[in-house]
């Protein structure tokens, strides 16, 4: 049997889609499994469960619906797939699993997509995101799945625990640390804090660092590893981290995938369907004082989110400092 999963946009929702391809594996043990993946998110597959084939789909290549059913096509004249799952709720993916062929099409009913799909059904919208992956697989089982954690895969098991790692960014402006907020809460560790204090993010987020780091006064503390560390490389840093302090971010996903003790600043986002998965050495701040909190918007109604701007930099600094001590 050959089975085709197609796996979330996001690289948040990707990590939590590890369980899923976990559960695949051990009930379709004797199966082999391939995986399409975004454009850009390929190199975290290797700390992923180990599959077949790994189709890259690039939208800038293959744009809008007419690529999504060309990008099928081709799969389709290579291997032909027994199943396709489909994490995503869009409608191009529900379209490019019609086009890939596959004998049964199995995802979510959304966006008029079940048209394309050979069993649709119902997400629970009231539980985490994790177990809306899993549910797919258990509803296409008709079996319960145990689901305890997430663990990355292929990391070193010894950590230097040499630094804190902190990401201020997040791709939603309703995430992200408006930078007068960012530079007084690592002002705050640097006070508190022995070990020299890593910086990371991705290319778009150079000058926002930069804006910040030049706000400091006092840097001497600061590694900035913002743009220079890839997506590879990057599981990799954390493993050697001794805490991390992080935006509701794809980052924070792959920290507590990779057990690093994390604190997580939730502005914009519901931590109770999107908030990394394992509770172990996980503290999740919010301020809850807003008539709006949570919401999911990727702008604020404010402007600059406040539900970010009003948080206690004592309380954050204190929960960073619980995992030190």
């Amino acid at each position: 049997m050959k089975i085709l999963v197609r796996l979330p946009n996001w690289l948040g929702d990707m990590v939590m889609s590890v369980p899923f391809l976990e559960h695949l594996q051990k009930e379709f043990s004797d199966a082999e499994i391939s995986v399409i993946v975004k454009k850009g998110l390929e190199p975290l597959l290797h700390y992923f469960p180990p599959v077949k084939e790994k189709f890259v789909f690039s939208k800038s290549d293959y744009p809008g619906i007419k690529g999504a059913y060309r990008f099928g096509k081709q799969i389709r004249l290579q291997n032909k797939y027994d199943i396709f799952f489909i994490l995503p709720d869009s409608f191009s993916s529900a379209l490019m699993g019609w086009a890939i062929g596959s004998k049964k099409r199995i995802g979510y009913s959304n966006e008029g997509r079940s048209i394309f799909l050979s069993k649709a059904y119902k997400k629970n919208r009231t539980v985490h995101r994790v177990n809306q992956y899993v549910g797919l697989l258990e509803q296409f089982l008709g079996k319960q799945l145990n689901t305890s954690a997430i663990q990355l895969h292929n990391l070193p098991t010894e950590s230097k625990k040499e630094f804190a790692l902190v990401n201020v960014h997040s791709e939603a402006v309703s995430r992200r640390l408006p930078k007068e907020k960012a530079i007084s809460i690592i002002s705050h560790l640097q006070m508190m804090l022995s070990k020299p204090i890593v910086l990371i993010g991705g290319p778009n987020d150079v000058d926002h660092t930069n804006e910040i780091i030049k706000g400091l006064g006092n840097s001497d503390s600061i590694i900035n590893k913002v743009g220079v560390t890839s997506l590879k490389e990057l599981p990799l840093l954390m493993n050697d981290a001794a805490v991390m302090l992080s935006t509701d971010s794809g980052p924070a996903h792959i920290a507590n995938a990779a057990a690093v003790p994390l604190v997580v600043l939730f502005g914009a986002g519901n931590e109770n369907s999107t908030a990394p998965y394992n509770q172990d050495k996980r503290t999740i701040i919010r301020l809850g004082q807003l008539p709006c909190e949570p919401c999911v918007k990727n702008t604020c109604i404010y402007g600059l989110p406040k539900c970010l701007e009003l948080l206690d930099e004592n309380k954050i600094t204190n929960a960073v400092m619980n995992y030190l001590n």
